[in-house]
């Protein structure tokens, strides 16, 4: 199962990171900014070019030490037809290095609409009768706000094609609480959600005992995460909200079990961004970046 690849790829590396690849202008170096400017003028063309050579540069320099990255759609998608072929581009590369790659889609809805979400992200797409992949994402990451209706499509093509879901439960944001916190007959809605996570995952759950029916559990609720650590025993988390949010390896350490594993943090910013940091002495982005993840890694591996 998906899930015993991304855990035997933790234990093999020693680490339980992911690198989001959330790419922004702000932290392009300038040389790849003005190369792909030269090339193709100021058009999402450029950005598309820009972002990819940032991203490959970053995978080309993680993928020995980082298991999976974490692209995020959005950061892609707001520049159009153009942004959405270098996530794909992304997806494809990270996965030609080695790297599983969870696709942070954040995508919802019911009935056909959730078919299609489904199968353009975790399964294959009807071209004229003949079944084509478009984004060959190992996870994505789901809402599943919408109900039980609005998650069965997902989990047909995760069994159908051996894919994983990161479902949210409780998020990283400050304003998580607003609705995830209430109360229904005395318990909190995330656990409630988190419950119905892990039921979904009951026919997933690998030789390691944890389900590719995941669930997205905030590093900024460290007290949440140790509850739901103990009441979830078979479901994996994604765990946000590491370093520029915020949370420390400390926060992060009660989202794994008694033998170190059951979770997969990410890190942005802290990652993509480091040779902005200056900790790193003048280094080069890509160099910057396997800097940052070996040493978020020995912070973590020392927490756990």
């Amino acid at each position: 199962m998906i899930i015993d690849k991304l855990i035997d790829r933790i234990k093999e590396l020693k680490n339980p990171t992911v690198a989001g690849l959330d790419p922004r202008m702000d932290f392009l170096p300038c040389k790849i900014i003005k190369d792909a400017q030269d090339r193709y003028g100021h058009t999402a063309i450029a950005v598309k070019y820009a972002f990819l050579a940032f991203n490959k540069g970053l995978i080309d320099a993680l993928c020995d030490i980082v298991p999976a990255v974490k692209p995020q759609m959005a950061f892609y998608e707001q520049f159009g037809p153009e942004g959405v072929d270098c996530y794909a581009q992304t997806v494809a590369y990270a996965k030609e290095k080695g790297m599983i790659v969870i696709g942070d889609i954040k995508r919802s809805d019911i009935a056909s609409t959730a078919e299609a979400y489904s199968d353009g992200h975790l399964g294959r797409a009807d071209v004229f009768g003949q079944e084509q992949t478009f984004f060959d994402t190992d996870f994505i990451t789901v809402n599943p706000f919408l109900g039980t209706d609005s998650v069965e499509p997902f989990l047909g093509n995760c069994k159908k094609y051996d894919r994983g879901l990161f479902l949210l439960v409780k998020t990283s944001n400050a304003g998580s609480g607003d609705f995830q916190d209430l109360l229904v007959d005395g318990k909190p809605l995330y656990e409630i959600v988190g419950n119905s996570v892990a039921k979904w995952g009951a026919d997933f759950v690998g030789r390691h005992g944890y389900s590719s029916i995941g669930a997205v559990v905030g590093a900024t609720h460290p007290a949440v995460g140790a509850d739901l650590r103990a009441k979830l025993p078979q479901t994996f988390f994604l765990v946000p909200g590491y370093g520029a949010q915020g949370a420390t390896a400390a926060d992060v350490a009660v989202n794994f079990d008694k033998n170190g594993i059951g979770a997969i943090v990410n890190n942005s910013r802290g990652i993509i961004g480091a040779y902005k940091s200056g900790k790193y002495d003048g280094a080069a982005y890509d160099e910057a970046a396997r800097q940052a993840a070996l040493a978020m890694r020995d912070e973590l591996n020392s927490a756990i």
